[in-house]
């Protein structure tokens, strides 16, 4: 909704405005240039009236335009400052924290602060255009502003005044034994209490929120004043510190409910009120009471509270500081300091620190209603404005407006003797002699139609009516009117007719007691009739003529008379004077009240039942009682009407059939003018005396709700000046000041939206002359070229608010009839926007608004029912678009209201203009429910065509016409104005105005378009009808609307029982189509036979109700004198009925059949998509796990779109029946031949739909003789030849990849295809340059045509019957995309979930389970085959032996240095001997395989039961699965792997299982491939759990002990034993020397032992006497081990002396010689004897 706001020209411009924040604030807003040229009351044109939508603002510059137009439509959000979206333009460097970070969702932001959106749009505004702003917000219940503050600080702010001048309010007071009336004011000359809020220091409490919940019910959600938790609330106040503003609580009668008896104004002054103490003195001055919120206060907070204690009548005090005491303040009060430093009277400091908003709003209502005890002054904004000015302060109404209320004045002198008086003396024109001469105009256009001659007394009686006229002298009061609009200053116009309205609406108001004078007499009866206690009680004056207080009870009266008050001592007194003297009357006439209720009530309950029975069915108590003080207040107005007046007027008088007297006058409540010829001759001066009869009585006491006695309005001097200027027609020679200028001052008020009166509804007549010289002011005024007019009228009774619907829809302003005694038809001029005037074919919107239509009563008015039967008809027969507005209250005149509508529409149906109706009731009651559907109905049938059936095309002519009824909950329905608005109102609105210009729009196809002559023209044509009363039905038969209403009654019986007959038979028929397949259902012709079944079941039912049509029309009284014309009318809606029926049975079997086709032939592509997608998926999960590759979001798009790409093209799409291009392509080819010159080769174009089965092939032919005599040696024209043949492959290769992309798209043919393949062609030969006559490009475009009308025609048949379906394909392909990518990435992560799952958990739990056994079976197997394995004596002989066999010294030095890293050693080599020669290893591999895999397939597939398809998360199942392995499969799992977040994932379980079978089955595979392949040794010994070398070790050994000498190793056998003993100790020269020195240091050795030991030369044993020195080990001289050297050492040392000598860095030992000649025999004989060994001890 980007948009600037239009400029308007208003008084006169300001001058520029300085730059600083605030200015910036309205920069941002676009109102910057408006502070110089204000916006007016036109711009809402631009705004609101032609808005048909509520957009969003877009950005802040959208944001006033937005205010408007919401609260143009009454919208409650209409302050939001909220944009849709966030704007990146903003200047970000003035802006605050809390604007840069504020925003409310991601797609909205607030720009400013939303009361200073609605004080810039205040400061861009005209004063007239705020007094519009300011009526609205009044209804929306927004707070207006009163004090607004000027854009530049350093000066002073403003009072509006003006603004409130039109905004009215009703309440009703709620005092116990006060009257329940509807009370009515203005806001600015109204009397009432004011109550000003501020705020001194820091408070955290809302105060508008407070006032808020004060103002309105709490949960009803209306927001008054604006506070910070409101959107955009937080952002800080830039323009707006320092306003006031205004809001208003009023009351609705209700005892429980209402919170102050009488209407109160709320003002609120928003910032710190230290800050603006203009504002604040003038607050304090003019309010009956002021609250002040306080908190934390300083030195000059209390000063300023001093200074509103002493001016402010009352003073209430709120203080807001918390409990605890701020020790660090300059002046803190609570509590009581606070009350005594100030010197509060008891009651007026409330202590609020604890309390939220709601609760203090109770307390404060409290002790706002304790004021209402006392005296309580009450003020007006008029009384305010003035003191306002003598504080500098600039009020709005200047000099042009007073000076124009002035001339108002002087206009509306006389008016306070009464309406009929000055209706009389100053406007003459609409008495008696424009009424008569009317009904002898009328006359005489009846007898002209009867062919019969003009009657003479007629003619004497116009006769003396044209003399007498002209004899009138324009009166004192309509010259003074007619200067006024002659001024040339437009702003001093329109203040004086502004001026002129409120004073007219001020003055003739109906007495009623104001809130003043309410408030005393209650104040009174509350103390019994003793003055009030005291007048102040803030204990600052006692007398109230030295208080300093502002508050008045002055009346506009007193101001217009020009009294000037000298001091407030004066005007207090009066007030008090008058005050006495009201409470005495007010309590004189309580007392009477009651009698005199009953009394009226059983006479008036009387007269109901004689005259207007039904109404008074639907009357209820309450009604009755209103009703009644309303003629009570009329009887009351009558009083001061002299009786001269009536005397004066001239009347006539006949007897009506009851025998009672029938009045008529232009005033609603005097007698009527009948017009026969006896009466024609009475004195038209008859006196006449009121007849105060009981009739006359209830005629008074009967007037519909809202209308009160006559009252003049602004209309009223418009239609005297009118009449004027028509004077100067009909009596040529009267008036003489400037009469002749009147049009155009007509003109110029047209323009500004003041409205022109078409017709005189209280003469019913129209000032033809007048009328047409206006409009050709009109026309000369515009170009020639925006004539074209189209008229929109409203028609409803008196009280259906024509003027407010008219008002809501499009701004305009008519006279309200429901306020005044107005009855006429009423124009405005619309100038549309360019974007609508095509549409609607037009260049103005006339608005007409029918006002006072059945105002008066029957039985008050004999001939009201003639002239409202002429205003309807008139209004009917201008109308392209006709609003028929229907009342919520009209109930009790729905017969009278039906009738007139309905026989406007038949007599303007035979003048063959019928407007387009459009209906709308104004609530969803049983009568305007009733009245709406009768109305609907009538206009359908007469908005029907009536021409034979035979003079055009059915189809085209019985087109259905349905008249849209729209309800809406008007807001003026709310009497009370606090009542809440309808939330839909705002909607509704906007509905109806795009159902008008839908309307409008339709007028522009169905009519030609008229002028303004044109408009003229049809108004004198119906006025002229009218006038003659040239209509079958007459203007007085009611009958026959009534009767034709029931005939349409039942033809819409008729007409549903027809559409329940057919809904019937077309289940039945949709049971067929369904019944039969859909290629089936193609080749049969089933659809084509059960259109012809419907077609004649159809004819057959509407047979049977054209008799029955034709017999109501004969058997009814009122409709057979009329046959031939409504026969016609109801055969037409029958005709209607019958085509439309059988079209819409039609279309419906079509579309059963379509649907049919359509559904199959989409699953059929569903099915193959899904078929081809699967397939893809599978591809792209086996592509995924075996490359390890992660597919992005495009690839996988990329790979759908070539799915749907395939899938598309090989669809078998439904063929076209007879929809060939081929002539298209033709034709398209045709032109661009001719266009390049090839005429000549037109006759090739009859071979272009001949199939083509070969390739495109190059002749000799395509080339000039010079070119191929050029070439002719060139291998017979070769090579160019071969050029011209590649050069049309690449054309024709350009085609097919152009045909390929068209039909991948989602697109019917277009003839553009033809044409941009053709440019292709063009160019590619302009290009190549090459010597080629033109028949290689016809050719060439022959052949590329051919194939384009072969692969086209497939694109445009699958659009041509399977339109929907690939509009359906097309809407899902995005879902399918969705789908596809998202059952990609489910399985690729369900196959990579059982990946992880089988490499982490399975593949570990496999080998372990595996190789867990595997090491001892080696181990067993080893000992099996190997007997020195069997036993640790065994196992230590065979290493001794391989010692000996080996003959390596580095292995008796492993062995004597470390015995069990040598022994382990050997075993390990061992085993990899054994591993490298057996082949037991892959056998058992194989089977712990298959024993593991099956256990897992069994645990997963117990697992599965139950889940499939089902989405579960995985990680507690394969919890479950491990578990059970566990427990019944003896199986190890690595829970650790387990844990974590990895396997919290949802899958589908059944899809997760299969992947994991899968990659078992194929680990499985993959390990018996790998057992079944050689394996090397070392990597299979480190896949065993435990090293079978280890496991072999284990079991071998012995007693683990050995010698502590010599390091032997126990050669025991028993596994306990307490002796040790060793066969083999070793020589001392084989122990190092540590070990001996150790041992010798341990144990002493006697000298005997180490002498021998040293004699033997170091090869002696150390360990003969061991015993004695370790008693655990034996040295038993039975054992040869333990007292020699054993053989076996002797060999050794004897083969390694030196080497041992080196080792143990000793010299060699003395080796015998005998031990030389050991050979390795003997060794080995000795270890087979060796009895330790071989365990034979």
């Amino acid at each position: 909704m980007s948009g600037k706001l239009s400029k308007r020209l208003s008084s006169k411009k300001k001058r520029p405005v300085k730059d600083n924040v605030q200015t910036e604030i309205l920069l941002k807003l676009g109102l910057k240039d408006f502070l110089t040229t204000p916006l007016d009351p036109v711009s809402i044109l631009d705004i609101s009236t032609w808005s048909l939508e509520n957009l969003s603002p877009l950005e802040p510059k959208d944001l006033p335009k937005s205010f408007l137009q919401r609260l143009w439509l009454l919208s409650p959000d209409a302050r939001s400052p909220c944009c849709k979206c966030p704007s990146v333009n903003l200047d970000s460097d003035n802006k605050s924290h809390e604007e840069m970070t504020n925003g409310y969702g991601e797609d909205t932001h607030c720009a400013v602060n939303p009361l200073d959106l609605v004080a810039a749009v205040f400061m861009s505004a005209s004063t007239f255009l705020q007094q519009e702003i300011a009526v609205r917000m009044v209804q929306c219940q927004f707070a207006v502003p009163l004090v607004l503050p000027h854009t530049d600080p350093e000066k002073l702010s403003s009072f509006l005044l003006w603004p409130f001048r039109a905004a009215v309010s009703q309440w009703r007071y709620s005092f116990l034994g006060k009257t329940k009336k509807v009370q009515e004011g203005d806001l600015a000359s109204t009397s009432m209490p004011m109550f000003s809020f501020v705020k001194l220091g820091s408070c955290s409490v809302s105060k508008s929120k407070v006032l808020n919940n004060i103002i309105n019910e709490v949960g009803t959600g209306s927001e008054t004043f604006l506070h910070r938790e409101m959107d955009g609330g937080q952002l800080p106040r830039r323009l707006s510190n320092g306003l006031v503003e205004v809001g208003w609580y009023i009351p609705s009668g209700d005892l429980d409910r209402d919170i102050f008896p009488v209407p109160v104004t709320i003002a609120n002054l928003r910032g710190e009120a230290s800050m603006h103490e203009k504002s604040l003195s003038l607050l304090c001055h003019a309010s009956s009471a002021v609250i002040v919120f306080c908190g934390n206060l300083r030195e000059k907070e209390k000063q300023l509270l001093a200074y509103c204690k002493g001016i402010a009548s009352k003073l209430i005090v709120i203080d807001l500081e918390k409990t605890e005491v701020n020790e660090n303040r300059v002046v803190g009060f609570v509590g009581q300091s606070l009350k005594e430093e100030m010197c509060l009277p008891e009651g007026s400091l409330l202590s609020g620190g604890a309390l939220n908003e709601e609760d203090l709003a109770n307390t404060l209502c409290n002790a706002l209603k304790d004021l209402f005890l006392d005296r309580l002054e009450c003020v007006t904004l008029e009384a305010a404005a003035k003191f306002a000015a003598t504080l500098g302060l600039h009020v709005d109404e200047g000099v042009v407006s007073k000076k124009a209320m002035a001339t108002a004045d002087e206009v509306l002198k006389g008016l306070d003797q009464g309406s009929a008086i000055f209706m009389q003396t100053q406007l003459p024109l609409q008495g008696a002699l424009w009424s008569n001469l009317a009904e002898i105009e009328k006359q005489e256009s009846k007898e002209s139609k009867d062919g019969k001659e003009h009657n003479p007394q007629l003619q004497k009686e116009k006769k003396d009516i044209l003399v007498e006229l002209s004899s009138y002298k324009m009166t004192p009061a309509m010259k003074r009117f007619t200067d006024a609009l002659f001024t040339t200053d437009m702003v001093e116009r329109m203040y004086f007719l502004s001026w002129m309205k409120i004073k007219l609406r001020i003055l003739q108001i109906a007495k009623q007691n104001s809130p003043q004078d309410v408030l005393s007499a209650h104040h009174r009866d509350e103390t019994n009739g003793t003055p009030s206690h005291s007048e102040h009680e803030n204990g600052t004056n006692d007398d109230h003529e030295d208080s300093d207080s502002f508050c008045t009870d002055s009346s506009f009266e007193e101001e217009e008379m020009g009294e000037q008050l000298k001091n407030t001592d004066v005007q207090v007194s009066r007030q008090q004077s008058v005050k006495e003297e009201d409470l005495d009357n007010l309590q004189m006439s309580t007392h009477k009240n009651t009698k005199q209720d009953s009394q009226q009530n059983e006479h008036l309950e009387s007269i109901c039942n004689k005259v207007i029975e039904q109404q008074l069915s639907v009357m209820s108590n309450g009604k009755g009682e209103e009703i009644l003080e309303q003629g009570e207040d009329a009887i009351c107005v009558e009083e001061h009407i002299s009786s001269g007046v009536v005397q004066e007027q001239n009347i006539r008088l006949k007897p009506s059939e009851n025998e009672s007297l029938s009045f008529q006058g232009n005033e609603q409540d005097e007698p009527e003018l009948i017009q026969d010829q006896s009466s024609m001759t009475m004195s038209t001066n008859q006196p006449l005396q009121p007849d105060s009869s009981t009739e006359d009585r209830a005629a008074t006491f009967f007037q519909p709700v809202g209308l009160g006695p006559f009252l003049l309005g602004l209309e009223h001097f418009l239609r005297e000046m009118g009449l004027i200027f028509e004077l100067t027609h009909v009596s040529p020679g009267s008036g003489s000041h400037n009469v002749l200028r009147l049009p155009s001052i007509a003109a110029d008020l047209i323009f500004y939206g003041i409205p022109l009166e078409i017709m005189d509804g209280d003469a019913s007549n129209i000032p033809i002359h007048w009328l047409g010289c206006v409009f050709a002011e009109i026309k000369r005024r515009l170009p020639p070229e925006q004539y074209r007019t189209r008229i929109l009228t409203s028609l409803g009774v008196h009280h259906a608010s024509n003027a407010e619907v008219l008002s809501a829809l499009f701004g305009a302003n008519f006279p309200e009839g429901r306020e005044r005694s107005t009855r006429g038809l009423y124009m405005i001029a619309l100038n549309l926007p360019m974007v609508l005037r095509e549409d609607m074919a037009c260049d103005y919107l006339l608005l007409i608004d029918v006002e006072g239509l059945c105002s008066v009563p029957s039985y008050n008015k004999i001939n009201a029912q003639i002239h409202d039967n002429e205003m309807a008809t008139v209004a009917t027969g201008l109308s392209d678009v006709l609003i028929q507005n229907i009342s919520s209250h009209s109930g009790t005149v729905f017969e009278s209201n039906l009738t007139i509508i309905i026989n406007a529409l038949l007599r303007v149906k035979e003048c063959g203009n019928m407007p387009i109706c459009q209906l709308l009731a104004q609530d969803e009651g049983i009568y305007s429910m009733l009245q709406a559907t009768q109305l609907s109905r009538v206009s359908d049938i007469l908005q029907l065509k009536t021409e034979e059936r035979g003079v055009s095309d059915a189809a085209n002519h019985y087109v259905k016409s349905e008249s849209i009824i729209t309800y809406i909950k008007w807001p003026w329905h709310n009497t009370i104005c606090s009542k809440s608005l309808d939330t839909q109102y705002s909607k509704t609105v906007l509905k109806l105005k795009q159902n008008l210009f839908e309307a409008l729009k339709k007028c522009a196809v169905k009519s030609e378009m008229s002028g303004l002559s044109g408009f003229m023209g049809r108004l004198c044509a119906v006025w002229n009808a009218v006038k003659a009363d040239s209509f079958s039905t007459s203007l007085q038969n009611t009958d026959i609307a009534l009767a034709f209403s029931m005939v349409c009654t039942e033809l819409s019986q008729w007409e549903h029982s027809l559409l329940e007959h057919m809904e019937r038979w077309f289940i039945g028929a949709t049971k067929r189509i369904h019944a039969t397949k859909a290629k089936a259902l193609i080749r049969t012709d089933l659809l084509s036979e059960l259109k012809d079944e419907a077609g004649e079941e159809v004819n057959r039912e509407v047979n049977k109700h054209r008799a029955n049509a034709e017999a109501t029309l004969m058997n009814n009284d009122h409709l057979k004198m009329h046959t031939q014309t409504f026969k016609p009318l109801l055969l037409s809606k029958l005709d209607e009925i019958q085509d439309r029926a059988i079209e819409d049975i039609k279309q419906r079997l079509e579309t059963v059949n379509e649907d049919h086709c359509c559904s199959t032939q989409l699953n059929k592509f569903e099915t193959l998509l899904k078929k081809e997608q699967e397939s893809k998926l599978q591809e792209l999960v086996e592509t995924s796990r075996s490359t390890k590759h992660l597919f992005r979001d495009a690839e996988l798009e990329e790979e759908f779109e070539g799915v749907w790409t395939h899938i598309l093209s090989e669809f078998d799409f439904r063929p076209s029946e007879k929809d060939d291009i081929t002539t298209r392509v033709t034709d398209i080819l045709r032109e661009n031949l001719i266009s390049r010159g090839l005429q000549k080769h037109i006759k090739k174009l009859a071979d272009i739909d001949q199939n083509q089965t070969t390739n495109f092939q190059v002749y000799d032919e395509h080339f000039g003789y010079r070119s191929r005599l050029k070439h002719m040696f060139e291998d017979n024209n070769r090579l160019q030849r071969v050029e011209a043949q590649q050069l049309a492959c690449n054309i024709i290769e350009e085609y097919n990849q152009f045909a390929a992309d068209k039909s991948s798209l989602l697109a019917d043919f277009s003839d553009s295809y033809i044409t941009e393949v053709l440019e292709k062609v063009e160019k590619a030969l302009k290009e190549k340059s090459m010597e080629i006559k033109t028949a290689f490009e016809v050719d060439l475009k022959m052949y590329v045509c051919n194939a384009a009308c072969r692969d086209f025609q497939k694109i445009h048949d699958r659009y041509t019957r399977d339109g929907e379906v690939l509009t359906a394909i097309n809407a899902i392909k995005s879902t399918y995309l969705e789908e596809f990518i998202y059952q990609f990435r489910k399985r690729d992560q369900c196959q990579r979930l059982a990946h992880t799952f089988t490499s982490m958990i399975v593949k570990p739990t496999v080998l372990e389970y595996i190789y867990r056994p595997i090491g001892m079976q080696i181990v067993e197997e080893i000992q099996s085959k190997a007997q020195q394995y069997m036993s640790p004596k065994a196992f230590h002989k065979s290493l001794l032996e391989e010692l000996i066999k080996e003959d390596r010294f580095e292995g008796f030095i492993e062995y004597l240095r470390s015995f069990d890293s040598f022994r382990l050693r050997k075993l390990q080599e061992t085993v990899v001997a054994h591993l490298s020669e057996s082949t037991s290893v892959d056998k058992w591999r194989q089977q712990r395989l298959g024993e593991i895999v099956g256990k897992i397939a069994a645990a997963v597939s117990q697992m599965a039961e139950g889940t499939s398809g089902v989405l579960s998360d995985t990680k507690p199942l394969l919890e479950r699965v491990c578990l059970t392995l566990e427990k019944d499969g003896d199986v190890n799992i690595p829970w650790a792997s387990l844990n974590g977040p990895l396997f919290n994932i949802t899958t589908e379980w059944d899809r997760f299982i299969t992947c994991l079978m899968e990659l078992l089955a194929a680990m499985r595979l993959d390990f018996a491939q790998e057992f079944c392949q050689s394996m090397d040794t070392n990597q299979l010994l480190h896949c065993l759990p435990i090293h079978p070398g280890d496991s072999l070790c284990n079991r071998l050994r012995g007693c683990e002990k050995q010698c502590p000498v010599c390091r032997a190793p126990c050669e025991a056998d028993k596994k306990e034993h307490e002796v040790h003993r060793a066969s083999l100790h070793r020589p001392q020269i084989m122990v190092p020397s540590s070990s001996l020195s150790s041992i010798t240091s341990t144990k002493s050795l006697t000298h005997d032992n180490l002498t021998e030991n040293m004699d033997l030369g170091d090869i002696s044993l150390v360990c003969k006497d061991i015993h004695a020195l370790y008693p655990d080990w034996s040295n038993s001289p039975d054992d040869p081990g333990t007292q020699k050297t054993s053989i076996y050492w002797r060999y050794v040392l004897a083969r390694f002396n030196d080497k041992f000598a080196q080792e143990y860095e000793h010299e060699p030992a003395n080796i015998p010689e005998e031990w030389k000649r050991i050979t390795q025999e003997e060794v080995l004989d000795s270890l087979k004897g060796n009895v330790l060994l071989t365990g034979q001890y």
